[in-house]
């Protein structure tokens, strides 16, 4: 094209601009540059996380815990294909999964994770963590929580009845970036069911305000005491409902991944959709989504709660909100 045809041209819109390659570099590393600009450098679209609940796969893993035929493995509550992501993941940051370990068999927990929180939905078994500073070994049993430090060689051994565990990690956290396990977390941290009941004990009998999202237990260690939190950028949370009641509707930027512990007569509202519970199914609530739990049984419902919420806490982006008093 001639000088005064390409004057003739009107000028090329800002966001209709392709991908701009170096003019004339210099090097190697000129030429892997690429620029954008202010109309199309946050142009991106992404699928958005869909709201679901996983049944069928904590059936399967019960079952597959009982076959005398099937080896110790897990079961995943995968996302991926919807998600666009090119690697295994519940939530954009989050995998959940369930465990399964036949009678006497063993399962590998050494992952490509920060940190891991698993809780005992039946059986019994023993975590034996070594390559840490030094080998440590506990029993677990129903209705235990345990995290596990990523990267280490834990493996899980099955009592005689085998286990079922549900477990939730950042792995797509760790796939997103490249990212290895780094040395923060070197040492497990055991929460027994007899001292989780002690403890929920505890907030029952405390006041609430008009402030208070909920009757919740927050899990903690000693490592991470000063930000609340279990990991960080996981929180981990295990919430009550009382019978004829309902958790007020709310929203917040982190997603959460949810286990139905026991909530016979529950449902929760997910951005204006219902989701009945079923025991141990795994529940997706999107980010911001406006969400409320209702309790319409005879007993208090029980629910674990695992959210990316320590990444938006540390950039004070929590962006909690109660919703106005309106139906959901």
């Amino acid at each position: 094209m001639s000088q005064s045809a390409a004057a003739l041209q009107p000028p090329l819109n800002m966001a209709d601009m392709p991908v701009q390659l170096p003019s004339a570099p210099a090097d190697a590393a000129q030429a892997r540059a690429r620029y954008f600009n202010s109309g199309n450098a946050f142009n991106v679209t992404l699928p958005p996380v869909p709201a679901h609940i996983f049944r069928d796969e904590a059936e399967l893993a019960l079952a597959r815990r009982q076959s005398a035929d099937e080896v110790s493995g897990y079961v995943l509550c995968d996302r991926s294909a919807e998600l666009g992501c090119a690697f295994p993941a519940t939530t954009p940051l989050m995998l959940a999964r369930y465990a399964h370990i036949a009678a006497g068999g063993s399962l590998s927990a050494k992952l490509v994770v920060t940190g891991s929180i698993w809780y005992v939905i039946a059986g019994s078994g023993t975590a034996q963590c070594a390559g840490m500073e030094q080998t440590e070994n506990f029993s677990w049993m129903q209705g235990d929580i345990f995290l596990l430090p990523g990267g280490a060689d834990i493996n899980l051994l099955g009592g005689a009845a085998g286990a079922t565990l549900w477990m939730v990690a950042n792995d797509p956290q760790l796939a997103h970036d490249g990212l290895q396990p780094g040395a923060g977390f070197t040492a497990p941290v055991h929460y027994p069911a007899t001292e989780i009941a002690l403890q929920l004990e505890r907030v029952f009998a405390a006041t609430q305000d008009e402030k208070t999202s909920g009757l919740a237990l927050i899990f903690s260690s000693e490592k991470m005491e000063a930000s609340h939190n279990i990991l960080p950028t996981l929180t981990l949370s295990f919430n009550t409902l009382p019978p004829g009641e309902v958790q007020r509707a709310h929203s917040h930027n982190s997603a959460a991944i949810t286990l139905i512990v026991q909530g016979e007569g529950c449902h929760s509202m997910v951005a204006g959709a219902q989701c009945d519970w079923s025991p141990w199914a795994t529940m997706i609530t999107p980010p911001t989504a406006l969400h409320s739990h209702h309790n319409e049984g005879k007993s208090r419902a029980l629910f674990l709660i695992v959210q990316d919420g320590g990444l938006y806490y540390h950039a004070r982006t929590m962006g909690f909100r109660f919703a106005p008093e309106v139906p959901v």
